[in-house]
């Protein structure tokens, strides 16, 4: 591990920051009790080291203000789930976009399968990776009643136009969920000015916290049901579940290590810049994919320049299966990287690497060294070499 270069950000961060693994192990180790439940001391001192990770994620997606409707889950599938079971009803059609990961497209396909809701899929351009706005606008029915899309593809890397999207859906009278997996803590977001009315994340990648951590932020008036229901600590004799936020999407004790972790994640990204730490894991980026796009017999997907993108480079080695190439590179180099589909069918369906088991993805993060990029560069031309 000491030796491994790692490549695969857009699956977890890592490592984390020291930050991060030292506050998770000593606040749990001092202050590791349910929060939320109790008067004695450590139990609030608990809840507000809960309130301020809530106040900041509001505040750094920027949010209307009500930070109890900041609501945490496992990730963003869990999220996602719940917002679009939560809002979707029946007769309801939704538009969504062939860039989408599973977290989006499955809990869809089974309203759709169930007869709930019918869905149109937008497609992307196949040169530069980025959906056309005017697509969805053109989609809309009298029934529309929700678009849900991707920030940033897990693939391709690249940074959607979410805020002309949500332009257009309010002018419509349209609810907005957006899934900023990969987009929280990595670029901006701003959900007032970008018209974003639900907007799930995960902890696990740029906002460097743990697995096992993620959330939504809900603004106000959107009409999102609860899906799940149990304790909350608060009102215990009531049948029903709360309908006031957090309890709306929360039951049962929180993840309370993974909310530490998240908090300090997002203490040190804030510290760090984002947007410092974008330009410098997109100038490694740049490097990689011009140095690479010079290797014969090696084709890369959607990477025409660096504007509105996250550093993901999908490639494939011609006449190599993407899984060979990446046992290689983990045998080989010991280079991490993921291969395959990415849980996001439709973007390889659209592109034609479904008949080629997908591509090899590289992705940077804070702490990839260029020397990391030069030998995942030498890497990928050793192989392709071979296979001449």
């Amino acid at each position: 591990m000491n030796n491994l270069i790692y490549l695969d950000n857009s699956a977890t961060s890592f490592p984390k920051p020291d930050d991060v693994y030292d506050f998770m192990m000593n606040f749990y180790r001092t202050k590791g009790v349910s929060p939320g439940r109790t008067g004695f001391d450590a139990a609030i001192e608990t809840e507000e080291m809960v309130a301020q990770t809530r106040r900041m994620l509001m505040e750094l997606f920027n949010g209307d203000g009500d930070p109890n409707r900041l609501t945490f889950s496992y990730n963003a599938s869990d999220s996602l789930n719940m917002l679009i079971y939560g809002l979707a009803q029946k007769g309801d059609h939704v538009i969504s976009t062939m860039v989408e990961h599973n977290s989006v497209l499955r809990p869809l396909y089974h309203l759709e399968q169930d007869g709930i809701i019918e869905v149109d899929y937008v497609p992307f351009d196949k040169i530069t990776g980025y959906i056309d706005p005017d697509d969805i606008k053109k989609r809309i029915k009298k029934n529309t009643r929700i678009v849900v899309m991707n920030h940033c593809s897990n693939v391709l890397g690249t940074v959607q136009p979410v805020g002309e999207v949500g332009k257009i859906c309010k002018e419509a009278g349209i609810l907005f969920i957006v899934d900023g997996s990969q987009s929280a803590g990595a670029v901006k977001v701003d959900m007032q000015a970008m018209g974003i009315d639900a907007f799930a994340f995960t902890g696990h990648k740029c906002l460097m916290g743990p697995t096992g951590i993620g959330g939504s932020y809900v603004m106000k008036d959107v009409p999102v049901k609860s899906t799940r229901f149990g304790g909350t600590g608060v009102r215990s004799a009531q049948r029903s579940h709360l309908t006031e936020f957090p309890y709306r999407l929360e039951c049962g004790t929180l993840n309370l290590l993974g909310v530490a972790g998240l908090h300090a994640g997002v203490k040190w990204i804030t510290e760090q810049g984002i947007e410092n730490l974008h330009r410098k894991e997109m100038d490694l980026w740049d490097k990689m994919r011009s140095e690479i796009q010079k290797i014969e017999n090696v084709t890369t997907y959607c990477a025409v320049n660096r504007e509105n993108k996250n550093p993901v480079l999908s490639l494939n080695v011609n006449g190599f299966e993407s899984g060979d190439v990446g046992t290689m590179l983990d045998v080989d180099y010991n280079i991490a990287c993921r291969t395959g589909l990415q849980c996001a069918p439709f973007v390889h369906q659209h592109l034609g690497t479904d008949l080629i088991h997908g591509t090899v993805r590289l992705s940077i993060g804070p702490f990839t060294l260029e020397n990391h990029v030069d030998a995942a560069i030498q890497a990928i031309k050793e192989i392709a070499d071979f296979r001449k």
